[in-house]
Order: structure tokens, then sequence, then C-alpha cells
């Protein structure tokens, strides 16, 4: 007889890419690549592929709400990350919510502002609702652009590093130049760095989605932050060199 071990759970709270390669179904992928069981709550349909954006449908957040309030009653979620949705003002209430079904909760919140195909979805949110938002995250994982639209500075690295005075903050190294992409997490005052090689032709649809949806799956398995970011890194640098396409393939990784 097969031996089998229970997988831990974690959500998803994001957008719906019918292309796979960002949105509920990337998370799903490898949150179940990384041996975690991923639920999902959908925010949006998009209408789109891995080159063009055509529009989006709204999911309300009453419905929102809906589809999560039947997964907390069944399943014993810890980990949770937050994706694209419509209204950033929302994001406080939504967090206390979430607070509310288990106060032990771990979330990120990997901010989807612009669209890779050029769609905007926000422009930046006042920094009042940054802070206070910033309060009750585990992660913010902004790649350097939303960086800089959530919190207006000198440089992304700036905006990081005041920002991570709120919460830990994973600031993405996709959209600099030189061989290596380079991630740093600034928390407690710490800055730890995790590079990996830039491929020629590494770049993905939703490689920021893979990232995020990693982390958090090592973060169910009860590794550290540290240890979560760095093994979301090496995750991720997995799919982006999969195939010569926008969209990467998925492994299995334990």
């Amino acid at each position: 007889m097969p031996r089998f071990s229970l997988r831990p759970y974690a959500l998803s709270i994001a957008g719906f890419d019918p292309s796979g390669g960002a949105g509920l179904l990337a998370d799903c992928k490898t949150l179940e690549s990384n041996a975690v069981y991923g639920l999902g709550v959908c925010t949006a349909l998009t209408f789109q592929n891995d080159l063009a954006f055509e529009r989006v449908s709204w999911v309300s957040s009453v419905d929102i709400l809906a589809q999560a309030r039947l997964l907390f009653a069944r399943f014993p979620i810890g980990c949770v990350k937050i994706g694209l949705f419509e209204n950033l003002a929302y994001l406080p209430e939504l967090l206390g919510w979430l607070q509310n079904q288990n106060p032990q909760v771990r979330i990120i919140w990997d901010p989807v502002l612009k669209a890779s195909a050029g769609y905007e979805f926000h422009q930046g949110p006042p920094r009042e609702l940054v802070r206070a938002a910033c309060a009750s995250l585990t992660l913010l994982t902004p790649n350097q652009p939303e960086m800089l639209r959530l919190w207006p500075a000198d440089t992304a690295l700036q905006a990081a590093r005041e920002v991570s005075a709120f919460c830990p903050v994973l600031l993405k190294g996709g959209h600099e130049a030189g061989p290596f992409a380079t991630d740093v997490l600034m928390m407690n005052g710490e800055e730890h760095l995790f590079s990996a090689p830039r491929l020629p032709q590494g770049e993905k649809h939703g490689s920021g989605c893979v990232l995020s949806a990693a982390v958090l799956a090592h973060l169910a398995k009860g590794a550290s932050l540290v240890e979560a970011c760095r093994a979301g890194k090496e995750y991720t640098a997995t799919v982006l060199g999969s195939n010569p396409t926008l969209l990467g393939y998925h492994v299995s990784s334990r």
C-alpha cells in the first residue's frame, strides 16, 4: 500500500489569467509543484494571453469573501497570497477579515498594478494605505516599478528600505540590467540578497506571481522567511530556464 503524507494548504486570492502564466493558475501550479495544496479565490476574469491584454471583469468584494469563507470553514489555511484585485482601498478590510479567520495567518501581498502587456490596473495608492496594509503583512513582493508606485522615492531600493520599517519587503530585481538578477529581502534592518544568472531567453509572463507563490509554499511548509525567499528564487529560476517561450514550465520540487 502507498504511504501518504498530508500537504499543507495555501490560498491564492488573485485574478484568472487564461494563459496560465500568471494569477491563480500560475499560483496553483507553483504550489502543487512545491508539495503544497493550492486553494484559490478568483478576484477578476482577465481577457489576455502572454502577449496581449484586452480587458478585465472584476469580481465583487462580496463574492471574494463568499468564496474565501467556505474555504476557511473547511481547510486549515495558514498562508495566503494576495495578487490582483479591483480596489486597493479595500485591502485593509480584506487583511482584517483574513486575520479574523486565523489570527496566525501569514500573508504575502504581491501588488499587481500593471499587466506585463501594458494594461494599467492601478495608480499608486496613498502612503497611509500602504503603511496600514503593511502592518498586517508577512511579506511585500513588488518589482521595482511597483515599489516606486507604492512608495515614491528616488530609487526603488530606497523606497523598499523605507517600507521595510512596516513589514519585510522582497524587492525583485528582474528589471535591472547586468548578468545577474538579484532580489533583496529587507527585514529587521538587515538585507539578504538572492541572485541568479540572467538567462538570454528567461523572460516569462507571470514570473513575479511564480516567485511569490513559491515563497508562500515554503512558508506553508515551515521555512523561515529567509529560507522561503531563497527557495522561491531557486524555483523561479528553474521556471525561467525551462523553455524559450514566454510561458514557463513547472517542475516538481520538494
